[in-house]
């Protein structure tokens, strides 16, 4: 007796889709960790990364505003541009291969970050239309992050085998190809509903434009500010320390996997706390990791710290997206997500430049993070106790409430 195989659910297509692409970006990081990339002279490599940084994320702030609307109302618009972001990643990442040794690299990495940004706004929108209730999208939400940071670890072991062998740089990429491919592949299976059928409405413009929503917006962009400051900053105060390139990759991997741990301890803490209080917690943690890493010094305080924002950032995402559903029960959750999630990739883009820029001494970078996200978090705290935006004073949604299609 034979037995029809059953068909992959919807999430679980966006899963492996999504898997695939973490797994890309984290094989092409670490050939960039043994390239010219970080082995260019400091000064020279500022002015190039500063220019592309520039150069790069230009057409993102100010096109993406603009299209993004117009690709949710299109049928399957989220998902071909997931697919064209796929096919872009194999091109450039065996341009990369090709050029690995050569200042073509530099454009080259840009332009393959850009399309990672356009890839994690475009997933934020589909997640909704793959989940049937409002419980299973937190939890979706939750387990998306958990299968970027194991996969991103995994496809760290076949890449660091390949950078032992003669093909190094070179043959990492290639193998960072075949990861896209393999996105590329599990993206023409994604579902093809429109995020959103219908133009936003006056209801669910004030609901977005509320108070606490607000607040909670500025805090989140404020951690992934710091995010991207500290990749940055970390980046380039590295490259003068002894073993700088080995500490700024344990950096990057124990970074993954602060973001995974909060990723699994998010749900937990939001059974047990509001969500003004994981966010609360997020910035207070990130505050007072820069601080300490600031007065302690040293590069196990400045991966320490990086490890922290990335967990904070973890924790205050799904809070954040929590309050989304709580305090504007009428949006569209995919165009909300995709609108948000462009605003928090523009901070870690804009705060990176800061580093970048200006060159900062380690401690003094470290504590700017800490008093820049203690200002959020006042900021935060002031404003949710003197709106009275806090749990108690807000019904919440029933945790089964079926989403609303628009």
């Amino acid at each position: 007796m034979t037995s029809a195989r059953a068909p992959l659910s919807k999430f679980r297509r966006l899963s492996i889709t999504h898997a695939s692409m973490m797994g890309g970006d984290a094989a092409m990081l670490v050939a960039l960790a043994d390239s010219l990339f970080l082995r260019i002279d400091l000064d020279t490599a500022r002015t190039r990364v500063l220019l592309f940084l520039v150069v790069s994320f230009a057409p993102f702030l100010f096109i993406a505003p603009l299209i993004g609307p117009v690709i949710d109302r299109i049928a399957g618009g989220r998902r071909a541009v997931i697919q064209i972001v796929a096919l872009a990643r194999i091109v450039l990442s065996l341009l990369m291969a090709a050029s690995i040794d050569s200042l073509a690299l530099f454009p080259l990495v840009f332009a393959a970050l850009v399309l990672q940004k356009t890839y994690v706004v475009s997933k934020s929108a589909l997640v909704p239309s793959v989940v049937r209730t409002e419980g299973e999208l937190v939890e979706a939400n939750s387990k998306l992050g958990l299968i970027a940071g194991l996969t991103g670890f995994v496809a760290v072991i076949p890449a660091g085998i390949i950078q032992l062998t003669p093909a190094k740089g070179g043959g990492t990429l290639i193998y960072a190809a075949l990861l896209f491919a393999v996105a590329l592949l599990s993206a023409t299976r994604l579902s093809a509903d429109a995020v959103a059928t219908d133009d936003i409405d006056s209801v669910e413009r004030g609901q977005l434009r509320s108070t606490g929503l607000q607040l909670a917006s500025v805090a989140m962009l404020v951690m992934r500010g710091a995010v991207g400051f500290v990749f940055f900053h970390l980046a380039f105060w590295l490259r003068s320390r002894t073993n700088g390139t080995a500490w700024f990759g344990v950096a990057i991997g124990l970074s993954a996997l602060g973001t995974m741990v909060g990723n699994a301890i998010a749900p937990v803490l939001r059974r047990r706390a509001s969500e003004e209080t994981m966010l609360i917690g997020a910035l207070a943690l990130s505050g007072a990791a820069g601080v300490m890493a600031g007065l302690i010094g040293g590069i196990p305080a400045g991966v320490g710290l990086a490890v922290a924002v990335n967990l904070s950032a973890a924790v205050g995402r799904l809070g954040f997206e929590s309050i989304v559903q709580r305090d504007a029960p009428h949006a569209n959750r995919g165009r909300a997500f995709a609108k948000f999630e462009t605003r928090f990739q523009l901070a870690w883009a804009v705060a990176g430049l800061v580093p970048v820029v200006i060159v900062i001494p380690g401690r003094i970078g470290f504590v700017l993070v800490g008093v820049a996200v203690i200002v959020g978090l006042a900021n935060y705290a002031t404003g949710a106790q003197t709106t009275g935006v806090r749990r108690a004073r807000r019904p919440r949604l029933p945790w089964r409430t079926p989403l609303r299609r628009r």
